[in-house]
C-alpha cells in the first residue's frame, strides 16, 4: 500500500474520532489544551494499536484467503464505509457526559477504533508496512482529534454528519482501489 493511500486510509479512519472530538469540544467549551491533548492521545493510541491487533489476527488466516484477499479487503472497507454512512444519518442526542472522565475517554477511544481493528486484518492480506501504518494512523488521528476539539469549542455540531459521510466514502473508495490494482496486476 502506497504512502498516499495509507494517508487517505488514516484520514478515513479518523473521521469518527474527529466527530467524537467535536462533540467533546461542544460538551466542554472550557477545556484547556492539556485536557484536549489527553483525549487526543488516547484516541490516537487506540486508533494506531487496533490495526496491529487486527494484523496479527489476519496473518494467521492469510494463506487461507490469499486467492480472494482483495475481495476480503474490499468487503471489510466497504462494510466500514457503509457503517459510517449509516451512522452519519443518525441524530446526535444531547447527552450529559463528561469527555474528560477517563472512563468516557477510554470508551470513546475503543468505540472509535473498532473499525481500525478490521482494517488491520486487511493489512495482513495486502502486506502493509505496519510501523509506518501505526505512525501515520496515530499521527493523523491525534491531529484530527485536536482540531476536532478546537472546532467543537469554536463552532457547533453542524458539520459532523458531512464529515462522517466523507470518511465512509473514502474507505469504500480505498477498497475499490485495492480490487482494481489487484486486477491490473494480473
Amino acid at each position: 500500500m502506497g504512502l498516499i493511500t495509507l494517508f487517505l486510509l488514516a484520514i478515513g479512519l479518523c473521521f469518527d474520532t474527529f466527530a467524537v472530538s467535536v462533540s467533546s469540544g461542544l460538551l466542554r467549551k472550557e477545556m484547556v489544551f492539556w485536557q484536549a491533548v489527553r483525549i487526543a492521545l488516547f484516541l490516537a493510541i487506540f486508533q494506531a494499536i487496533m490495526p496491529v491487533i487486527g494484523w496479527i489476527g489476519g496473518i494467521t488466516i492469510k494463506d487461507w484467503i490469499e486467492p480472494f484477499d482483495h475481495w476480503v479487503a474490499l468487503g471489510i472497507l466497504s462494510i466500514l464505509g457503509v457503517k459510517m454512512l449509516i451512522e452519519s444519518l443518525k441524530k446526535n442526542e444531547d447527552r450529559d457526559i463528561n469527555p474528560l472522565d477517563i472512563k468516557v475517554i477510554i470508551s470513546m477511544a475503543l468505540a472509535t477504533s473498532i473499525d481500525a481493528l478490521a482494517v488491520g486484518i486487511s493489512f495482513a492480506i495486502i502486506e502493509v508496512d505496519m510501523i509506518l501504518a501505526v505512525l501515520i494512523i496515530g499521527s493523523v488521528t491525534f491531529i484530527a482529534s485536536m482540531l476536532g476539539i478546537l472546532f467543537g469549542k469554536k463552532t457547533g455540531n453542524h458539520f459532523g454528519q458531512k464529515i462522517e459521510i466523507i470518511g465512509g466514502l473514502i474507505l469504500i473508495a480505498i477498497g475499490i482501489k485495492i480490487v482494481i490494482e489487484h486486477h491490473q496486476g494480473l
